[in-house]
């Protein structure tokens, strides 16, 4: 499937973090199908249940930390809807905005980047992005499954925690991690405000230099050195930056490639061991559009199957009690042509995962009207042509559709008032 084009997204206005659903409903509420937006199965799920205790811990006003992360392709590293749903959760509390955790700066591989944060180069040209959905590219690449390779002499990196966004509480950071293959010497990593430096070392078993600051920043500036210019095929090749305090609160962590299927994640050999880092409280996969995006007598659905499973597994030999939701994907247009039969092979092989793992189900196929959908959202401009993503209020829209089965499904758990609850998040941004 091809890239996702920018251009197409902006085809409506910025929605950045109103509440949508309830005024849409008058005219667009007919395409969705409301009573199937549940986290299906989250009832019977032991691991949701502690996940939702946490969250109504923190909702509670507890000083607590709550690690979200969420995987998929275009739709995820477009980070619309995602960032939306990271806004809400961290202003949920005056002690909810976490760190603003694993980053990757898609600008330096020449590819569209959230608008949340940004890093900037003065030599822009001279890096070469390698994406693991690309059959063509081969490099390493670890947890983001996309990777930044610089081959020149030197360069200069700003880098800021906070651009487009929208929270409350700015993000700032007293410790920085640079991913990068660090088995190789070239360069020379600097930060420039040599002052700020606490200490630094590096972990060449999870491949990053960590930088510790004498106090907290927002951005700052660093430098690369090409330490030998006779050395044959140099190379930095960056594989992502982590912001990181010592704040607790809601860390929600997004992790996306244009175009990647769960085979084509599976190329990232230093996935596993980069993610060992980390100990996330859910872990939403939101994988399989690119997956399905064949035509039907070449979709493999024991294939999809095998992947699936493998990626759950890798999952859970890190974190067991990790709440894992599984998400079904959108209705879409193959070609542009005709609806993707391939969406419903995948829902049913979703929907026996959930139930063998004791998982939950956000079925968003379901949601947008099933099979054929994307073609009515496109005619009220929800999607773009390709009738695969979304416009901009598009993901505004299905922001919204996944906050509320949370909410609802956290209600039931805990038993708090869904309305009380979800009315709180509608007027967070007044």
């Amino acid at each position: 499937m091809k890239s996702l084009i920018l251009s197409l997204l902006f085809t409506t206005s910025f929605y950045a973090q109103h509440y949508v659903l309830d005024s849409i409903k008058p005219t667009l509420g007919h395409l969705i199908n409301f009573e199937a937006n549940t986290l299906k199965y989250a009832d019977k799920s032991p691991t949701f249940q502690r996940l939702f205790t946490k969250l109504d811990r923190i909702y509670s006003g507890e000083k607590l930390n709550l690690h979200i992360m969420h995987i998929g392709g275009s739709h995820i590293q477009a980070d619309f809807y995602t960032n939306k749903l990271r806004t809400y959760f961290q202003n949920m509390a005056p002690d909810a905005t976490g760190q603003r955790g694993f980053v990757f700066p898609y600008h330096l591989a020449h590819t569209n980047n959230p608008l949340n944060y940004r890093v900037t180069s003065n030599t822009k040209d001279k890096w070469k992005g390698y994406r693991c959905a690309l059959t063509r590219d081969s490099i390493a690449w670890g947890l983001s499954g996309i990777t930044a390779a610089f081959q020149d002499v030197s360069d200069t990196l700003s880098i800021k925690a906070n651009y487009k966004n929208y929270n409350k509480v700015r993000y700032n950071f007293n410790k920085l991690r640079v991913f990068y293959n660090t088995w190789k010497d070239d360069y020379a990593l600097n930060i420039l405000d040599s002052t700020l430096v606490q200490s630094d070392t590096i972990n060449y078993n999870k491949m990053y230099r960590e930088f510790r600051f004498n106090r907290t920043i927002d951005s700052l500036e660093i430098g690369l050195q090409l330490k030998d210019t006779t050395a044959v095929n140099p190379e930095f090749a960056m594989m992502g930056l982590e912001f990181s305090n010592n704040n607790p609160g809601i860390e929600y962590t997004s992790i996306g490639v244009n175009g990647a299927s769960f085979k084509r994640f599976d190329r990232s050999v230093y996935f596993e061991r980069q993610f060992d880092l980390y100990n996330p409280d859910l872990f939403i996969i939101s994988i399989g559009t690119n997956d399905a995006y064949v035509p039907e007598a070449d979709f493999n659905a024991e294939d999809f199957r095998y992947y699936y499973k493998s990626f759950i597994n890798m999952i859970q030999r890190k974190n067991p009690n990790c709440a894992i939701l599984l998400t079904v994907p959108n209705d879409s247009y193959y070609r542009r042509r005709k609806p993707n039969p391939n969406t419903i092979t995948q829902q049913q092989i979703i929907l026996e995962i959930a139930q063998e793992y004791n998982m939950a189900v956000w079925d968003f196929f379901e949601i947008m009207g099933g099979l054929g959908a994307s073609q009515k959202w496109y005619k009220h401009e929800l999607m773009p042509k390709d009738r695969v993503h979304f416009t901009l209020f598009g993901y505004s829209v299905k922001g919204d559709l996944m906050l509320n089965a949370f909410v609802n499904a956290w209600a039931a758990s805990t038993g708090r008032d869904a309305f009380e609850l979800l009315n709180y998040f509608k007027h967070l941004d007044e």
